[in-house]
């Protein structure tokens, strides 16, 4: 018979954290390792795994990808915006912040490409929030939570789908977001995410998300790899359920700040800035021009992105007229999230910086 000992008792063997034999224990990496209620024991002869992180004293490479799909997330844009950095990011120019962080498509891209002393992400959707922070320190107990999601799921026939996501989607709704639920409700977002439609994320005006049924019949819930990835990627990242205004006491002349704020609509019915019951209208675009201001002024390195209205209206300046003593890029992009397929295409997007060298 097998005999078994704790976490903490093999953290405390091999002189690791208890968390690092936990990650070792949900990445298969300990041989018959197993969960007993919500802890894992392991075989009291287990060796210590070595530690793939490590490839002959150098920083074995990993990329994280965004864990949600995200209106207006910036993966297909990704490589324009690494083009758009400012000359010294990573050398000289040491701290990277992301107010507006959203599904992090960006926020992986750098994270998997630079060393930085310090990173900090916030958005005030403290549900999305929520699940930056689960996967940061609880990243094995949401595993479990999406594993069980996922078998339950894929049980059902399609009827029954439907009807278990909305199930699922009223429990989440319902249920108030506090230390006895966080991780719940972190699982229940990325199922509803995962599951939806068109993977799209938004709430109505009482802040209940009431995105319907996405009818996918085998969608990854639980992408345990890459959750285990992001989790170690997060480990030095201060995350912030907050405004972006926030950041203004992390920015100083050693920081690049991106700005991915809620686009401004093309039209009346492009119009989505519903990832919180507030909406984000003109005035807001103005006073985060100002608040873009006074950030300059501090000496951070600035990237802004935002729709540029001129694709439907050439006379319409709005942008030109807020950002005109700053640097306003014009670059290509594809609109993913429209309820017609032929309303989706390239289309041109503003990328406003207050420095002028770049990598490129």
């Amino acid at each position: 018979m097998i005999q078994y000992m704790s976490a903490r008792q093999a953290a405390e063997k091999w002189n690791i954290s208890q968390r690092r034999v936990s990650v070792l224990c949900a990445e298969n990496r300990i041989p018959e390792a197993a969960m007993l209620g919500n802890m894992w024991i392991i075989p009291i002869d287990a060796t210590k795994p070595d530690d793939a992180r490590k490839n002959n004293g150098a920083k074995m490479k990993e990329n994280a990808r965004p864990f949600v799909k995200w209106a207006g997330g910036k993966g297909q844009l990704v490589d324009v915006l690494k083009m758009s950095l400012p000359i010294g990011f990573g050398k000289t120019i040491t701290k990277y912040a992301e107010p507006f962080v959203g599904g992090g498509a960006f926020l992986f891209t750098i994270l998997n490409e630079y060393e930085l002393q310090e990173v900090y992400i916030s958005d005030n959707n403290k549900e999305l929030i929520n699940v930056y922070e689960i996967i940061k320190r609880d990243v094995v107990l949401l595993v479990n939570s999406l594993q069980l999601l996922q078998v339950e799921y894929d049980m059902c026939n399609m009827d029954e789908k439907e009807q278990y996501y909305y199930h699922k989607r009223e429990l989440f709704n319902n249920m108030s977001l506090c230390k006895e639920t966080k991780i719940e409700k972190a699982a229940l977002f990325i199922f509803l995410n995962k599951t939806c439609f068109n993977g799209l994320y938004r709430v109505n005006k009482k802040g209940k998300f009431n995105v319907p049924f996405g009818k996918q019949s085998t969608p990854t819930i639980c992408d345990q790899d890459n959750l285990l990835k992001i989790s170690r990627k997060l480990q030095n990242v201060s995350i912030n359920a907050c405004d972006y205004h926030n950041v203004i006491d992390f920015a100083d002349d050693s920081t690049l700040v991106y700005f991915d704020p809620p686009y401004r609509p093309l039209n009346a019915t492009s119009a989505f800035t519903s990832y919180t019951e507030n909406q984000f209208n003109d005035n807001d675009q103005i006073e985060l021009a100002n608040f873009y201001k006074t950030l300059s002024s501090k000496g951070a390195k600035l990237m802004l992105s935002n729709s540029d209205p001129q694709n439907v209206n050439p006379n319409d300046k709005f942008f030109e007229e807020l950002y005109w003593d700053f640097e306003i890029h014009h670059i290509k992009a594809y609109r993913m999230i429209n309820s017609k397929g032929s309303s989706r295409g390239a289309i041109q997007e503003l990328l406003i910086t207050n420095y002028k060298e770049c990598i490129k």
